[in-house]
C-alpha cells in the first residue's frame, strides 16, 4: 500500500512541477491564457501574480518530493503537503475552473487517502506484533 500511495505523490509532484513551468515560463503564450479565458492584456497584467502561483507550485512539489525521500519519517511532510494541494486544487475550482479538482486535487485526495490507509494498517500489525511478545 505505501508504494501505491508514494505513486500518487509522485503523481501529484508531477502535476504540480507541470503547474510550476507553465505559470513561470509559459503563461503568456496564448494557447496556455486562452484556456483560462484571458486575452493577451489581460495575460500580461496577471503575470506576477501567476508566476508568484507558479512558485508556490515549484515549492509543494519540492515538499512532496521532500516527503518521497524521507522514506517512513516523511509521512508527516507528505500529509501536510498533500492537505495543501487538496486546500489549493479546491480553491483553483472554485475560483479558476472546475478541472483543477480533477487535475490538481483528485490525485492528491487519493494519495493523502493512502498515506492514511497504509499508516493505520501499520499501527495496526505493530500493536498486533507488541500484543504477540
Amino acid at each position: 500500500m505505501p508504494q501505491i500511495a508514494n505513486l500518487f505523490i509522485a503523481i501529484a509532484a508531477l502535476v504540480h512541477i507541470i503547474l510550476f513551468a507553465v505559470e513561470i515560463f509559459f503563461w503568456k503564450e496564448p494557447v496556455i491564457h486562452q484556456r483560462l479565458g484571458f486575452t493577451l492584456d489581460e495575460a500580461l497584467k496577471v503575470a506576477p501574480i501567476v508566476a508568484n502561483a507558479g512558485l508556490y507550485n515549484g515549492f509543494i512539489t519540492a515538499g512532496l518530493i521532500w516527503g518521497l525521500v524521507s522514506g517512513k519519517n516523511g509521512d508527516a511532510i507528505k500529509v501536510f503537503f498533500l492537505v495543501c494541494v487538496i486546500i489549493a486544487g479546491i480553491f483553483g475550482g472554485v475560483t479558476l475552473k472546475w478541472t483543477t479538482l480533477l487535475i490538481q486535487t483528485a490525485p492528491g485526495a487519493i494519495a493523502l487517502f493512502l498515506v492514511w490507509i497504509s499508516r493505520w494498517k501499520d499501527s495496526g500489525s505493530q500493536k498486533n506484533q507488541a500484543v504477540n511478545q
